[in-house]
């Protein structure tokens, strides 16, 4: 089953499928924030609690996800996230009043944290020097997603309603759930590792509380931790009141707000598979590679984003190309530190080691729409974009800098392991 390359793409193709329409349900919030506001009338302090209420969740549940993961099924497990997924968007359509509504979109965060066993499923069909792109391409359901979302806001928003519209996602998340029970299997955990590519018959090492505690014994593994717990801060604001910013702050209308999105987003999109293949090409040069290419994406989105924001509101075109520009580059992390990850930790912990990574991330991230909202409401969103965003970016780029420093010993110390195991593995053949 491992070397069927036809069926390893079509696993990524359906988890694909469902990181993007899962993205575009948990991205609707963005656009469809001001209706929401408007229909229960509250102010921007409350529908930041929304988000934060989702993200709390999902933090929660990642150490279980984690966990289950590495122990059972990872396709089974995914096809249950994707029902719960889909269940709890129709319960948020549903709710009639603002208390409802905060706590059934709350629990979609449930199966926000789902995403570490389709990393860890998808890694055990493809070799380390290519996993970098595999990861920018399903990262790519993050701006995509967004995308979409934003396009189902404006065209349905005005017939059918909010509700409506998260009719139709939870719909389609319930049809996933079947697709992804029926037609995914799980590979062997570790069965790409160069080591052990040539065996035939590969050992099933399982998951282990020792194993598991560990991966805090991971230098570079700790300094990304480190880094998660400010580096989602960004994403979570620019995604949950960007659009806003843009109605209310640079006064935009319904179509230049959407031509706008259309072109920063589609941008944004080169940026992930670009940064997994950048990573990529330099990781095959030195271990550093993947790390470096996270710092300087990270940084250059730091100091885009701050032009960004003083472009004056009339410079539109100028807003737009500088925005554009920003988009390119801020997204290139997310795939090296994925991989990077997955570079230094053992094959039967790589959902534990990402959905720790994820627990860290969401912790951190969860009080940033909220703390924005916050801000705004005493000062400006764009105050609440610069104090937020490009602070923790600056400090992002000197973490990665520690990481490349950091992970050349421990990738030589995976491989060694990896190494080990393989002879293990020729000697109970023989």
């Amino acid at each position: 089953m491992k070397n069927r390359s036809g069926y390893r793409w079509f696993v990524v193709a359906v988890f694909f499928f469902f990181m993007l329409l899962h993205q575009a349900d948990k991205l609707l919030i963005g656009p469809l924030t001001t209706p929401i506001m408007r229909d229960f009338g509250i102010n921007k302090t409350q529908m930041g609690l929304v988000s934060t209420g989702a993200l709390i969740i999902g933090a929660i549940m990642y150490p279980l996800w984690g966990f289950l993961y590495d122990r059972y099924s990872r396709a089974k497990l995914l096809a249950l996230a994707s029902f719960i997924w889909g269940s709890t968007t129709w319960l948020s359509a549903i709710a009639p009043r603002y208390p409802s509504f905060l706590i059934t979109r709350a629990s979609t965060g449930i199966d926000d944290s789902s995403y570490p066993g389709i990393y860890s499923l998808v890694t055990d069909y493809f070799a380390p020097k290519v996993r970098g792109k595999i990861y920018g391409l399903l990262e790519l359901t993050a701006p995509i997603g967004y995308l979409l979302g934003m396009v189902l806001a404006l065209l349905l928003s005005g017939t059918i309603g909010w509700r409506g519209i998260f009719y139709i996602t939870g719909s389609l998340g319930i049809v996933l759930s079947v697709v992804i029970l029926i037609g995914v299997r799980d590979p062997v955990r570790g069965q790409s590792e160069p080591e052990l590519a040539d065996l035939e018959h590969i050992r099933i090492y399982q998951f282990s509380w020792e194993t598991a505690r560990d991966l805090f014994k991971i230098r570079s593994l700790r300094i990304l931790f480190i880094q998660g717990f400010f580096g989602v801060f960004p994403w979570n604001v620019i995604t949950f009141w960007f659009f806003h910013y843009l109605e209310t702050e640079r006064s935009y209308s319904e179509n230049e707000v959407f031509i706008t999105m259309v072109f920063a987003v589609l941008v944004l999109a080169v940026g992930y598979p670009l940064g997994g293949a950048l990573g990529d090409y330099f990781f095959k040069k030195s271990p550093r590679g993947r790390a470096l290419v996270a710092m300087t994406g990270v940084l250059a989105g730091a100091v885009f984003f701050t032009i960004t924001l003083m472009v004056p509101t009339e410079q539109k075109t100028v807003f737009l190309g500088m925005l554009a520009t920003t988009a390119l580059f801020i997204p290139m992390a997310a795939p090296n530190v994925i991989s990077t990850v997955y570079d230094v930790t053992l094959p039967e912990v790589r959902s534990t080691a990402l959905s720790i990574q994820s627990l860290i991330e969401s912790s951190g991230a969860a009080l940033s729409p909220l703390v924005a909202g916050w801000i705004a409401d005493r000062s400006s969103l764009q105050t609440s974009f610069l104090v937020i965003c490009v602070f923790t970016w600056l400090l992002c780029g000197l973490f990665f800098a520690i990481v490349a420093h950091l992970v050349p010993d421990d990738y030589r110390a995976l491989r060694s392991k990896m190494a080990e195991r393989a002879r293990q593995g020729q000697a109970l053949a023989h």
